[in-house]
């Protein structure tokens, strides 16, 4: 695992975007029209900037695979951010969903540990390259440098199907929140 660079931002957007194209976590906030896709790509963008500046983005040796984290109490807001902000919420989110994705990310944050985390936003690799180990590494390496940092690896999953897989690095399931469908609460301490 290596540390993206901004060079990276394109692969890395190309490959999120496709795994989390029928995520029902990420598609609840974003604007469900003809520009579905876009508007993925746009969140997938915004998040890489964020974690870019206020945490780490990793890819893969051979980058077919990446991952988002944050470290929350690292995050500052800039008119940078303000203006990422608004642009998410006009060429993603749309007007009509803005209060729904707030009450949301507000349910997420009220239930995250009181300690520093590092927050798994996103983990994703190429659809040709599954089950090749590329997500196994990159989560192994993400428990190395999450303890280095002295942080708890918090994530939130939509995908019944990838419990296992989380379970299978030390996860626990720790909260369930209905927002129509279940977001599970995780994390690795």
């Amino acid at each position: 695992m290596i540390k993206a660079g901004i060079e990276d931002k394109n692969r890395v957007v190309d490959i999120l975007s496709k795994s989390f194209d029928d995520n029902k976590s990420v598609n609840y906030i974003i604007q469900q029209d003809a520009k579905r896709k876009q508007r993925i790509r746009t969140l997938m963008a915004y998040s890489f900037e964020i974690c870019y500046r206020f945490g780490d983005v990793f890819v893969s040796d051979n980058k077919k695979g990446c991952a988002l984290l944050l470290a929350p109490d690292k995050k500052k807001t800039t008119i940078s951010t303000i203006l990422w902000d608004i642009k998410l919420a006009l060429s993603a989110i749309g007007l009509s969903n803005i209060m729904r994705a707030v009450k949301r990310e507000a349910a997420i944050k009220k239930v995250h540990p009181d300690e520093k985390i590092y927050y798994l936003w996103f983990i994703g690799v190429d659809d040709s390259e599954q089950g090749k180990g590329i997500g196994s590494d990159l989560m192994n390496s993400i428990i190395k440098e999450s303890s280095l940092q002295n942080r708890t690896i918090c994530l939130e999953t939509s995908t019944v199907k990838n419990l296992p897989w989380y379970e299978k690095f030390g996860f626990i399931t720790y909260r369930e929140l209905d927002f129509g469908y279940t977001l599970y609460c995780m994390k690795r301490g």
